[in-house]
Parts: C-alpha cells; structure tokens; sequence
C-alpha cells in the first residue's frame, strides 16, 4: 500500500511568541495535528514552517505531496507569491488535495485556489456546537449529529467565499452566530476542504471529533490515483478502445 504524502503546513509564530499558546501547543499546533495522523498506517506525516528554508516547501517537496494541510494566522503576507502558485497548480492538476484550518480562511493558497477573498465577521472564544448537515459524506464518517466545543473563536457568517459543492458541517455559537464551517470545493482536478475550529487558544485539535473530521478530510482530499482501483477482470479503456469508439 502507498502511502499518502501528508505535510502539515504552520506559520509557527504563536508558539515562539505567546505563552498561553506555547502552552497549549508547545511543540507547534502542526506537531499536535501530526500526532494523531501519526497513527493511520496509511499516512507519512511531516511537518512545514514559514520559516523553514523555502517557507518549508522546496519544489522537490512539494511535487511529493498528496495533502497539503494548512494553517496560518499572522503572517498570510509573508508566503511567496511563487509558492502560492505553485501549490494552486498542483491542486488544479488533480495532484494534490488541500485541507485548511480555521485562519487559513484569509491565506493566500486558500483565496487563490477557491477564488475568495474569504472575508466573515469573527469575535470573542465561546462554546460552539459544530452540526452535521450530510452525515453520509465521507468527511463526516464517525461524526454524530453534533458536537460540542467548550471554547472556540467565533468565526461567523457572512463568509465570503464561493457556494461549496457540499456542505458538510454548520456552526452555532453562544451569542447566537452562525457559520459554513465545513466545506468541500472542486477546483480543477483538485480537490479542497475548510474547516472552522482551530483558534491558537483554544483546544480544539485535542478534540477527538475534530480530529476525526482532518483524517477523514486528507483521505477525502487525496489525489484520485490513491483512491481509484480497477475492479479485476473490468476492461481497460486505452487509446485503441476510444478510437474503436470513434469509428
């Protein structure tokens, strides 16, 4: 079996500069998301930072990977314009899938491949109750109808961002906000998925629904090749059977 190419991306900032979050995460918000990918058999996990060389993604790294998961905040300016290119060309090829979290609304991968200014209101930590709307998706497998979040950053609508070709998770906040909190979007060949909770003070990615909503997305989001086998004995369709086709 293969396995899929998996690179959490991270500005890595909050931890080196805040202590409530360096707390929480002291080894990187992207390490804790990497310790719980770490445990499917079929996922290579690594890590990326801002301030890596080459922003942590070297074109020969980069052609590698079969789910970019991203999560940024801080410092959106600060990634090349010539990376966020690139990673928009290997989505719309169908060579890589991207999963972006909570702030990763307003990155420039995320705008650039959607197509978004990716705009909402947001305010003050509060619970959340995170609903399931399509329960038979593949991104909301071992989720229940809803669950709940004790504390999280109210992101709320509206939010700028293109009709998503499914809606797979809905928000409710305390104050009585609501928010698309978990969309899927085809892009090309690609494919992409954003999902709400992740704020730097808040616990969420300890969450083992949350966790459970990633995993699935980076099995969702992968390449096709990964996903699609050939039944045996099925026919191959080749150049020679569409020309027979044709005639």
């Amino acid at each position: 079996m293969k396995k899929l190419n998996v690179v959490v991306w991270n500005e890595f900032r909050h931890e080196k500069t805040k202590d409530e979050v360096r707390a929480l995460y002291p080894d990187g918000l992207h390490a804790l998301i990497k310790s719980f990918l770490d445990k499917n058999e079929d996922m290579e996990v690594s890590l990326a930072a801002l301030d890596d060389p080459d922003q942590g993604l070297p074109d020969e790294r980069l052609e590698k990977i079969d789910v970019l998961i991203w999560w940024g905040h801080m410092a959106h300016k600060e990634v090349s314009d010539e990376l966020v290119a690139k990673i928009q060309k290997r989505v719309y090829e169908g060579k890589m899938g991207f999963v972006a979290l909570h702030s990763a609304h307003h990155s420039k991968p995320f705008r650039a491949i959607v197509g978004t200014n990716g705009n909402l209101s947001w305010g003050r930590n509060q619970k959340e109750i995170m609903w399931t709307l399509m329960p038979s998706h593949e991104i909301a497998a071992g989720i229940p109808d809803h669950f709940l979040l004790e504390s999280e950053e109210l992101y709320s609508e509206p939010f700028y961002i293109p009709q998503p070709d499914a809606l797979v998770f809905g928000a409710w906040f305390e104050d009585g906000h609501i928010m698309r909190a978990g969309a899927c979007f085809h892009r090309g060949a690609g494919r992409v998925f954003y999902f709400q909770p992740g704020h730097e003070t808040c616990r969420s990615f300890y969450n083992p629904y949350v966790q459970r909503v990633i995993t699935n997305a980076v099995r969702w989001a992968k390449p096709l090749e990964h996903g699609y086998e050939i039944p045996e004995g099925a026919p191959h369709i080749t150049a020679k059977t569409v020309d027979e086709f044709n005639q």
